[in-house]
């Protein structure tokens, strides 16, 4: 057993129940040492991480179900972050509407200990325990309002709609271990490469498996549940939805598909293209139609997921895998950078919201640059970068997809380029529409906004690292890079 491999889950694990034990003692409203109890694990666990993620070394724990190596690590180290951010975000929103309890910061850490299960899982059952301990902590945070009926209504669907997606995951990943006998990651990708297996089966499976990511991800057509969710759920959950598990969505994206089933590619590949191009599709026009803040950026999540499709769907050409570095790499960057600036226009939103107010329309943020002029600046960075206008991070992530795309020289791929581009000039409409309505609109609200030195700090810092991450993007792209590299290696 190799115990530094799995130390930074056992921190987590034990810190969770350690902090909800020490909740029973706090009296302040506020929670403030529950909420630096929990702040401190989490930035424990991401040096953790952060320290093996430079090392570059690959390690293997518990009969090799868990791996160490660069991708779980630096996305591991990502998701604490977006954690540590959601949290610090979530706490004045939730205590102004005595949503503030120990079992949020509890659930917080064990949904993120399922996050950095995934992040390191390499067989089905260790991927699977992960996903389901994340899944089940969100869906308890979504109910987390009990006596509001938009929100038991959004835990409902989510749950339902959860537990079909991970049936048809579960259902996909036992067809693949009928056709090659074995649930080990590495192991399934030896069977396959060495056509040990029945091909109609595994597929089958991979259609399965496919269909739960998508509903991970939220793309077209298992996207049914992100609008309901993203509105109906407390702001502070709807962040912590749309942050940090996209970062696992992708990673076990990467284990399945390409790390478990690269020889498939050619069926996978495909449809993932009408996974993407259906996401794009709707997520970009569907969004034009929404008045809510929080829909329209449900929709604009789905849009955004379907531009990270597209750069897993081109890493192999012609049965060799010459692109996959380049085009896995752009994705692990897209999700990165969305992760980033989902972060600060979530954390923005809860920051306008008071008490018996919540600032979820588009229209609440009318006249806010006379308002409260740096709070507008800093959420058309976020628009900026969501719709990919320079010098944004968001428009070098999607610079990077692009390039994924044309680079392979395929006329096929060149064509999913154009209609990317297009959806995206369609998406502008929707974020400059916001950009607009703090600008040259008559403002609709007259109370004070919030006033917190620590969340206008952290807002501000949120923003500077949209603004000044694009032209410097270089250094992340290259750790995305080397951590794909390792995985390919493997």
């Amino acid at each position: 057993m190799n115990w530094p491999v799995v130390l930074p889950e056992i921190v987590i694990l034990v810190m969770a129940c350690v902090i909800a034990v020490v909740d029973l003692w706090v009296r302040d409203p506020a929670r403030r040492p529950t909420f630096w109890l929990t702040q401190l694990t989490m930035a424990v666990v991401a040096a953790l991480h952060l320290l093996h993620a430079d090392s570059g070394a690959v390690q293997s724990a518990m009969g090799g179900m868990v791996v160490g190596d660069p991708l779980g690590h630096l996305m591991a180290f990502f998701a604490c972050l977006a954690m540590m951010v959601t949290v610090a975000y979530a706490q004045p929103y939730l205590a102004s509407r005595e949503m503030l309890k120990g079992e949020f910061f509890t659930l917080a850490l064990f949904a993120l200990l399922g996050i950095l299960v995934m992040c390191s899982a390499h067989h089905f059952l260790v991927l699977y325990l992960g996903l389901e301990l994340m899944s089940l902590s969100l869906y308890a945070l979504t109910a987390l309002r009990r006596d509001h009926a938009v929100s038991t209504e959004a835990a409902m669907k989510y749950f339902v709609l959860g537990a079909l997606a991970s049936g048809f995951l579960l259902y996909g990943l036992s067809m693949l271990y009928g056709a090659t006998g074995t649930l080990e990651i590495p192991a399934v990708l030896e069977r396959i490469a060495g056509g040990q297996t029945a091909r109609g089966v595994l597929v089958l499976g991979v259609v399965f498996v496919v269909a739960g990511l998508a509903f991970k991800l939220g793309a077209v057509p298992f996207h049914m549940w992100v609008p309901d969710v993203y509105q109906g759920a407390p702001t502070a959950v709807t962040l912590m939805i749309g942050g940090a598990p996209k970062l696992a969505a992708f990673v076990i994206t990467i284990r399945l598909l390409v790390e478990g089933m690269a020889p498939l590619a050619v069926d996978w590949q495909q449809m993932l293209i009408v996974l993407a191009v259906g996401s794009l599709a709707l997520g970009n026009l569907a969004a034009i139609a929404q008045t809510n803040l929080k829909r329209m950026l449900a929709y604009s999540t789905i849009a955004q997921m379907g531009f990270l499709l597209l750069g897993l769907a081109v890493g192999v050409v012609g049965g060799k895998a010459d692109a996959a570095a380049n085009a896995y790499s752009s994705s692990m960057f897209y999700v990165v950078t969305y992760v980033l600036t989902t972060l600060g226009t979530f954390g923005l939103i809860m920051f306008l919201s008071r008490e018996g107010f919540e600032s979820e329309e588009i229209s609440d943020l009318a006249g806010l640059a006379r308002r409260r002029p740096w709070l507008a600046g800093v959420m058309t960075v976020f628009m900026f970068s969501l719709a990919g206008i320079p010098p944004m991070v968001g428009f070098f992530a999607k610079l990077a997809i692009l390039q994924a795309l044309v680079s392979t020289g395929v006329t096929g791929h060149v064509v999913l380029a154009v209609v990317a581009v297009l959806f995206s000039l369609v998406g502008a409409f929707y974020y400059l529409r916001v950009v607009k309505v703090m600008y040259f609109d008559e403002p609709l609200q007259t109370a004070p906004v919030l006033q917190s030195p620590r969340l206008s700090g952290l807002l501000a810092l949120n923003g500077a690292a949209v603004l000044v991450l694009g032209p410097l993007s270089g250094g992340l792209l290259e750790w995305c890079r080397t951590a794909i590299v390792t995985v390919l290696g493997a």
